[in-house]
C-alpha cells in the first residue's frame, strides 16, 4: 500500500499534525468533530476526513459496551478493510493507527494514533483528546497497527 518510503513518512507526519490539532477536543461518545467532541474512533474518523475528504463508511450507532456484548472484532476488521493488513508492532511509526484490546478474550475497542518519541494521541474517556506516553502498559494492549493509505 505504501509506495516510496519517504512519501509514507510524509503522510505519517501529516497524520500526526492533524491528530494533534484535535488535542483538547472534549470526549463525546460517537462524536467525530474537532473542537466539539469525539471519542477514540471519532478521532481516527476526523483525521481520515481531513486527509481524504470523506469517510469510507459510517460506523453506525454503537453503545459504550458494544465490544463486550458483541465480541466481534469490528474495529480491527474495519481498519483492515480500509488500511490493509495489520502491520507487526515492530513496524510502528508516527501516524499509524493503534488498536488496543483491554484484556484477552474481549474485542479490541480503543484506538489512537502513534506520535513521535514513543507517544500516541487518543480520546480519553471523561476527559479530552490527549497525547500520552506509549508506556509498556499501553504497548502490551496493542491488538493491531495499521497505516493510513497514501494520498493519491
Amino acid at each position: 500500500m505504501l509506495g516510496d518510503e519517504g512519501q509514507g513518512q510524509d503522510t505519517g507526519a501529516r497524520v500526526v499534525t492533524i491528530a494533534r490539532s484535535f488535542i483538547g477536543t472534549p470526549y463525546r461518545h460517537q462524536g467525530a468533530l474537532k473542537g466539539v467532541g469525539c471519542d477514540c474512533l471519532g478521532l481516527v474518523r476526523g483525521v481520515w476526513r481531513e486527509l481524504y475528504g470523506a469517510e469510507p463508511e459510517m460506523p453506525g450507532a454503537y453503545a459504550a459496551d458494544w465490544a463486550e456484548r458483541a465480541g466481534a472484532e469490528r474495529l480491527l476488521e474495519a481498519a483492515a478493510r480500509h488500511c490493509g493488513a495489520a502491520l507487526p508492532a515492530a513496524a510502528l511509526r508516527p501516524g499509524d493507527i493503534l488498536i488496543f484490546r483491554w484484556r484477552a478474550g474481549v474485542a479490541a475497542k480503543h484506538a489512537g494514533i502513534a506520535a513521535p518519541d514513543a507517544r500516541f494521541i487518543h480520546a480519553y474517556e471523561q476527559a479530552a483528546v490527549i497525547e500520552s506516553p506509549l508506556v509498556p502498559a499501553w504497548r502490551r494492549r496493542i491488538a493491531g497497527v495499521f497505516r493510513f493509505p497514501e494520498i493519491s
